[in-house]
């Protein structure tokens, strides 16, 4: 076989190895499935995966309508993490969602859904805006937090007694990051 055979027969064995590894990547992250109303605008995309874990807090008031007590939400306390586990940052009253670059987002509730699994925070879809530096989170236009665990207002306790103390609840969800296409 002459050299030029065998430089062309190698070349095309490389070519077959790295066209046969094309197969094996991993597709950009996909948005699970929602409902509806929770599905972030067309002209956006998944940017980032964020698991959560932390507390709700709560605190014990009186109810708007002065007829009996309530817990009412204070404010998420949470850190963030990559998928590997690594912590990148945490999520707090606003609410806002700050990496630990520096960069960070503050969102507003657009669309809510009850979570499916019972004594679960609801699903959400939110707007947002950056208000930090430039980073991980500063070109984010919406956020969903989906797959939440716990988190819910007890269910009893609040009474004049316990009026202005608070509660932290532990929740977990997944924070879902899109940007515009």
């Amino acid at each position: 076989m002459s050299h030029s055979s065998m430089a062309l027969r190698g070349g095309l064995g490389a070519l077959a190895l790295l066209l046969a590894g094309c197969g094996s990547l991993q597709p950009g992250p996909s948005a699970p499935e929602v409902p509806d109303p929770l599905k972030p605008p067309a002209n956006e995309q998944l940017a980032l995966r964020v698991p959560a874990r932390g507390v709700q807090v709560y605190e014990c008031r009186l109810k708007a309508n002065a007829q009996g007590y309530e817990w009412a939400l204070v404010a998420p306390e949470a850190e963030l993490f990559d998928t590997r586990g690594r912590r990148i940052g945490r999520h707090y009253v606003g609410p806002h969602w700050e990496a630990d670059d520096g960069s960070r987002v503050a969102g507003m509730v657009k669309e809510r859904a009850d979570a499916p699994t019972p004594d679960a925070i609801p699903w959400l879809l939110l707007s947002a805006r950056s208000v930090g530096g430039e980073g991980l989170f500063s070109r984010v236009s919406s956020i969903q937090r989906i797959h939440t665990v716990g988190g819910t207002a007890p269910k009893s306790g609040c009474s004049a007694a316990r009026t202005g103390t608070s509660v932290r609840v532990p929740y977990t969800a997944d924070y879902l990051f899109f940007r515009p296409r």
